[in-house]
């Protein structure tokens, strides 16, 4: 089962904050941390599951530095799940 965890990164001087999604293969993208918009950790899920082609439903899950995400497919259990379509 491939887990996909995301990371915060606060701004520098050249770029603003940010959110990262990536997976244990080195898989990885970034997206700007939009505060008027859905969690940016699930955009960013949803962002590195477009690139690679993957659907299906994600449980969310927190760890220290930020989310994580394994697919399921069982029914949702007082947990956030998202649904990724291509």
């Amino acid at each position: 089962m491939k887990a996909i965890m995301t990371k915060y990164h606060g701004p520098t001087n050249t770029r603003g904050s940010r959110v990262s999604a990536s997976d244990s293969d080195g898989n990885r993208v970034s997206v700007s941390f939009d505060h008027s918009s859905r969690d940016p950790h699930d955009l960013a899920v949803i962002a590195l599951c477009k690139k690679m082609g993957w659907t299906g439903k994600l449980v969310a899950g927190g760890w220290k530095h930020g989310h994580v995400y394994v697919w399921t497919e069982t029914r949702r259990i007082a947990m956030d799940v998202i649904e990724v379509s291509a």
